[in-house]
């Protein structure tokens, strides 16, 4: 018994650290579904021949974080889990000029390839390529659109939903009320778009490597601000086996980081109702234009907090909506609601004349077989429980209820619980307004750590 209480602890502890292996291992393998980009090449000399140990130094000009590392027999080099910016190569070996590789730049879930061919010569001696790198992706079969940071932060978009922006790649069909302000409308509409001929509401949604999807249905929970984005990937067919759960595309925003310089802004979008045509619905029901204030304010900021080691990026942006949107319906006419709460009889032969009104529909539930006293039975005033319909015999048009049939507690309630008509109409003849908006803010902020 003593033995097996000592070693109680040790097996406890071995359960422990397998799970912390495990958790660990776990998390290594979710790295794969991020916004980091990579760069890959190999170093040849003027014959084609691969060079191996040549030194490749990779530089992230905005940061001045640098990455070394040797090519290995193959001449090949390796770069992974980049930030996306702009980035500056340097390869160099004895007997051979050294390259320098300007303006390569990484996007958002791309592996670039830069291949090297080393001129021979003294290190002394620098060759600097200023052409813009080509952003070909041979390292991948999935095929997809980046929007840009310049794209991302200067398209016009309305309510700046950044989700609007996922129309400009191909094969994106946008459905009804996709891209519109996220306050106030309905979450099904955040990812109602199509991705590569999937259905909408069907595609995955990643900010910074975390999935922004929900159980419910696929909802994206949240929709950054169009000023944190730096840029985003909109990937649509041949998509690579470490994205999962997702049956249409997969969009990776990437948020922006700081850099050495800094940087910042503030805005304010203003919308109101002053220059804002009417409604046509308002219109037709002679309503005045609806309150409209749509009021979008923030500012970000981005630098360093130690120079070339650590950086930082902050946004917020504040949301508010005050508005109305215009509502149709169809109440009893002024007639009809005198007269019923003056006690019936009730004519409604003039129903008869719209054509959007099923007159034959108006009959008499009783068959004429009714008590005096309406709803005695729990029948609806039916002196039986086994009865015909009928229509209401004896009437003009067989269209007027007679006041025998007229429930007096609704002839009370009816002043109260129907409104009046606005128009003169029998159907479609009451226009009112029903409130709209809400309030939103967002804060994002980043650390970067060399």
């Amino acid at each position: 018994m003593q033995k097996q209480r000592s070693a109680m602890p040790g097996r406890r502890l071995m359960r422990g650290l397998f799970s912390v292996i495990l958790l660990l291992s776990c998390s290594f393998a979710l790295r794969a579904q991020s916004t980091y980009g990579a760069l890959t090449g190999t170093v040849t000399d003027a014959t084609g021949a691969l060079e191996p140990d040549a030194t490749v130094t990779l530089t992230n000009t905005g940061t001045a974080e640098k990455q070394v590392q040797k090519t290995g027999d193959t001449g090949l080099y390796s770069f992974v889990n980049l930030v996306p910016g702009q980035y500056r190569l340097t390869v160099e070996k004895t007997g051979f000029k050294r390259i320098n590789q300007e303006n390569i730049v990484i996007q958002v879930q791309q592996t670039a390839r830069v291949d090297v061919t080393l001129p021979v010569g003294g290190l002394s001696e620098t060759v600097t390529v200023t052409s813009d790198v080509p952003l070909l992706q041979p390292e991948t079969s999935s095929l997809g659109q980046v929007v840009e940071e310049r794209n991302a932060d200067e398209l016009p978009l309305n309510g700046r939903n950044i989700f609007s922006l996922v129309e400009v790649a191909p094969s994106v069909v946008m459905q009804g009320q996709a891209g519109a302000t996220a306050t106030g409308q309905n979450p099904f509409s955040w990812g109602n778009f199509q991705i590569g001929g999937a259905f909408a509401n069907q595609s995955a949604e990643y900010l910074d490597g975390q999935p922004l999807n929900i159980g419910y249905i696929n909802l994206p929970i949240l929709i950054p601000t169009q000023d944190s984005v730096g840029e985003f990937k909109v990937q649509t067919n041949n998509i690579g086996p470490e994205w999962g759960k997702v049956a249409g595309g997969v969009l990776n925003l990437s948020t922006k980081s700081g850099s050495n310089n800094f940087h910042g802004e503030a805005y304010e979008y203003i919308r109101n109702k002053v220059l804002n045509a009417n409604n046509w619905f308002s219109n037709y029901g002679g309503l005045a234009r609806a309150p409209w204030i749509q009021n979008q304010f923030g500012g970000n900021a981005g630098g360093r907090i130690f120079k070339d080691r650590t950086f930082f990026f902050y946004s917020y942006e504040g949301f508010r909506l005050r508005s109305s949107a215009p509502w149709v319906d169809t109440v009893p006419t002024t007639a009809i609601q005198t007269q019923v709460a003056s006690g019936g009889p009730v004519d409604l032969s003039a129903l008869a004349a719209d054509p959007h009104v099923n007159v034959s529909a108006i009959i008499d539930p009783c068959g004429g077989n009714v008590t005096n006293t309406p709803g005695a039975l729990g029948n609806g005033g039916c002196a039986s429980n086994t009865y015909t319909p009928t229509q209401f015999a004896g009437t003009p048009n067989y269209l007027t209820i007679p006041a025998n049939r007229l429930n007096q507690t609704d002839a009370k309630l009816m002043p109260i619980l129907w409104p009046a008509p606005t128009n003169s109409n029998t159907t479609d003849n009451f226009v009112g307004s029903y409130a709209l908006g809400g309030n939103q803010n967002q804060n994002i902020a980043r650390i970067d750590q060399k």
